[in-house]
């Protein structure tokens, strides 16, 4: 093989590996986009949550957040949105969760886990290991049974 071949050769692999990163990092971009549209939906969700607790002094129902969150900015990115309000008591903590959904990634820079609405209106991203132990943390014997069935 001559310079020339090998120069080609060269330049021909270069592209071929800088066009298969460059496919790879809009794969990831997109689930860029999906994740950071979830939680602004999440986000939203959560100061119509806070709004509603201040002046009823009780979270809303799970229908009533079935009617509004169609209208949330990123609401097709949520996904199956779990809300938790018919267990949470009066006397929990700020930091229990109120409503999370699963998000599943296949890339190389985002993974499985949790966007997930806190009592105090935090939205956080959590893989799905923490999650799975903080969630079971905070269900009682009654919610496991019933998100079994």
């Amino acid at each position: 093989m001559n310079k020339r071949q090998k120069a080609i050769l060269t330049h021909f692999i270069v592209v071929i590996i800088l066009t298969a990163i460059a496919v790879a990092a809009m794969f990831d971009f997109k689930n860029w986009v999906n994740r950071s549209e979830a939680m602004q939906a999440m986000g939203e969700l959560g100061q119509i949550v806070l709004k509603y607790r201040k002046g009823h002094g009780a979270v809303p129902s799970e229908s009533y957040v079935d009617s509004i969150q169609v209208n949330l900015r990123g609401y097709a990115r949520l996904g199956q949105l779990r809300y938790r309000a018919r267990w949470i008591d009066f006397d929990c903590s700020e930091e229990e969760i109120l409503a999370y959904t699963k998000k599943d990634y296949c890339s190389l820079f985002f993974h499985e886990g949790y966007i997930l609405l806190r009592m105090n209106g935090r939205v956080q991203w959590m893989g799905k290991l923490e999650f799975e132990e903080l969630l079971a943390s905070q269900q009682s014997p009654l919610e496991v049974k019933m998100m079994q069935e």
